[in-house]
């Protein structure tokens, strides 16, 4: 067996995953013609083309145009299985996705619709392909926190499909300090907290997401790194990083895949996760991801499984549920004769 097989069949989680990134531009083609919507693009390979962008905010000008297509709870179920699909053959066991509910109700789109279409699918490929899951509400830190406030109100009787709430969009500008009131009132509510932060923002964003929000995981946490301080308190508490390393290629964020900081940050005892984030758009989904990096760690099918075994740690699953799923990746590891 070689090493791209070995990831192949590898259980592993997913935990950074938004669900309105995995937009394939045939299936975005799709449901604008089912719902009437006409697309500035000629054609799906005009789309593609246009997934190709500098930095996060030319990514997000397409993303929320994308999104302008899902109208209906059917066009949300068949966004959400489309990828449950791609993911059940990369043996992926668990996925926690996020769902961006501002970005559909400033559309004049019902928090149900979305909510109950992305959440049937997940019920089904849990059915079908054994995949568990959590689904989490992200606010959108461009917007003011009223409107988190306001989205937070129509959470409160959906806490049964809800596992927490996270923070994303563009960073620059938008601390997780604007944040503070609505994350309290999620943490009240019972909600898990995690948030995006140190991707493109300076290190003072992840001290904020501990301090202030009281996150448990942080989403990517790059800039980590640009503190020895943070990079000790991070490890010593071994608060997980949501590291997805073809976004950070693709936006930018560090110059090439061969720079990229995951062997830094594993040297320096960070719990560490792989994600696709945005699969779609940044070319890969979570095996790509491992693929990409299987190099930087010498093609090591041992740091390669610990990688997975973090998933599982990082997730919000009883023990139980983590040490069955810890105990699948030992076993595989045990099995396998790599060339």
């Amino acid at each position: 067996m070689n090493i791209q097989q070995f990831i192949e069949h590898l259980p592993k989680a997913e935990l950074h995953l938004h669900i309105e990134g995995t937009f394939e531009p045939e299936l975005m083609f799709q449901l604008a013609e089912r719902n009437g919507i006409e697309l500035p693009y000629a054609d799906v390979e005009s789309l593609r083309a246009a997934y190709d962008f500098n930095e996060l905010q030319d990514f997000l000008d397409i993303y929320y145009q994308g999104m302008n297509v899902l109208r209906s709870e059917q066009d949300y179920y068949d966004l959400t299985w489309a990828y449950l699909e791609k993911v059940a053959k990369q043996s992926v066991r668990h996925v926690e996705i996020f769902f961006d509910p501002q970005g559909h109700l400033e559309r004049g789109v019902a928090f149900e619709t979305a909510l109950n279409g992305i959440y049937s699918a997940l019920e089904k490929g849990q059915e079908i392909h054994g995949i568990s899951f959590g689904l989490i509400m992200c606010f959108l830190r461009h917007l003011p926190e009223e409107d988190a406030l306001t989205t937070l109100e129509l959470a409160m009787p959906y806490r049964d499909k809800i596992i927490g709430v996270g923070l994303d969009s563009s960073e620059r500008g938008n601390p997780p300090s604007r944040f503070e009131r609505v994350f309290a009132k999620a943490r009240e509510a019972g909600f898990h907290i995690v948030a995006h932060a140190g991707e493109e923002g300076p290190p003072e964003y992840i001290y904020q997401a501990l301090d202030l929000l009281y996150v448990e995981r942080i989403d990517h946490g790059n800039s980590s790194l640009q503190d020895p301080a943070l990079v000790r308190r991070l490890a010593e508490a071994q608060i997980p990083l949501t590291v997805c390393p073809l976004s950070n290629t693709r936006l930018c964020v560090v110059d090439d895949m061969e720079n990229h900081p995951l062997p830094q940050m594993l040297e320096s005892g960070l719990m560490v996760t792989l994600n696709s984030d945005d699969p779609a758009y940044f070319g890969g989904y979570l095996n790509e991801n491992f693929s990409a990096i299987s190099s930087l760690v010498d093609n090591d099918p041992t740091i390669l499984a610990e990688l997975a075994r973090n998933s599982f740690r990082a997730a919000f699953l009883d023990e139980a549920q983590k040490n069955k799923l810890i105990a699948e990746v030992d076993n595989y590891l045990a099995d396998q004769q790599i060339n």
